[in-house]
């Protein structure tokens, strides 16, 4: 398992949380609402009500895990760019992926990254999160909105989330934590597995391992039993 992945699993998911906001304003407004909101607009005005909703059904959820796949899987779709992110994370090997195998890998990400990082929302509360102020252009297609993140022990985490102009809005596709990118940290584990047994294994891997609910890492070993 890479550095990256082991030692910033709870910060990643407190970023997929933040990400998971977006959608959850979209289910209290019209489409076409969300889709005028600029990116650091976007976040500042859904995070606090959709992470004061996860603390007030936090019981729930701990009793019923399948309950915070299903909350993630509603709210962080709409305004998460899998297909770019997957794209990103294959690189070179994007090219020569058929359509399929493209349409495959997304699915098989995106449900891994739910899988590896879902339940560890739980222990995500909304004093945790502090927004920063916007220092982009508000006229780019393409945007940086900072935030910090509070560890256990009080120390802060700089998570920021990378975004860009779509013809539905904004939509995020990168959370970089402490300066290291999660789409960059999956391309390099992936890459590696792709170069040694193809494109065609590492997806029926990603496949086998959601249905099973035993997702790993590319680079991570089973435990022993």
């Amino acid at each position: 398992m890479s550095i990256f992945v082991r030692s910033r699993r709870n910060i990643l998911a407190a970023g997929l949380a933040l990400i998971a906001t977006f959608g959850l304003f979209a289910a209290g407004a019209q489409a076409q609402d969300a889709a005028k909101l600029g990116p650091q607009e976007l976040i500042s005005k859904v995070a606090n009500d959709t992470l004061k909703d996860l603390d007030a059904n936090r019981a729930a959820y701990s009793k019923d895990k399948s309950k915070v796949h299903e909350l993630v899987d509603k709210t962080m779709l709409p305004y998460f760019d899998t297909a770019y992110a997957a794209q990103l994370v294959l690189a070179k090997h994007w090219r020569t992926a058929t359509a399929e195998q493209r349409k495959r890998f997304i699915d098989a990400f995106y449900q891994s990254l739910l899988q590896n990082y879902g339940e560890a929302l739980l222990e995500f509360t909304p004093d945790r999160l502090k927004i920063l102020p916007f220092q982009g252009n508000p006229t780019d297609k393409v945007a940086t909105v900072r935030t910090e993140v509070r560890r256990d022990n009080g120390s802060r985490v700089p998570v920021n989330y990378s975004l860009r102009q779509t013809e539905k809005g904004w939509k995020a596709y990168d959370v970089q934590i402490e300066g290291v990118s999660y789409v960059k940290s999956f391309r390099t584990d992936f890459g590696s597995e792709i170069d040694q047994k193809g494109l065609e294994a590492v997806i029926q891997r990603l496949e086998q391992q959601v249905a099973s609910g035993t997702v790993k890492k590319p680079t991570e070993k089973a435990n022993p039993a």
